[in-house]
């Protein structure tokens, strides 16, 4: 059994569907708007895939920086808080109590 492939919006527009397509535009936009409104919108597409491929080059930058051999290293500055009295710093004078 031969599988077919099956477009997924449904077929693509002939000659005389791409003639009333084109029709109804020039009627909505008027034929001096319609090159105005291609040529931004085709401005825009270049916009939308320099700012892809930027974030491509990017992603590619990150991954060859990655070395996935080195080993993350530990910080050995780290203050082991169980050595000091935590209470110590807080203890009120005399002086302070008496005050409120």
């Amino acid at each position: 059994m031969a599988s077919t492939l099956v477009p997924l919006f449904g077929p693509i527009p002939g000659g005389m569907e791409m003639f009333v397509i084109l029709l109804i535009a020039v009627l909505l936009f008027g034929a001096n708007k319609i090159p105005k409104l291609a040529r931004s919108t085709g401005q825009a597409m270049g916009e939308f895939q320099k700012g892809r491929q930027e974030v491509e080059q990017e992603l590619e930058q990150m991954e060859e920086s990655m070395d996935p051999n080195a080993e993350v290293e530990s910080d050995d500055s780290t203050v082991d808080l169980d050595e000091e009295d935590p209470d110590e710093d807080f203890e009120l004078d005399d002086e302070s109590q008496s005050s409120n």
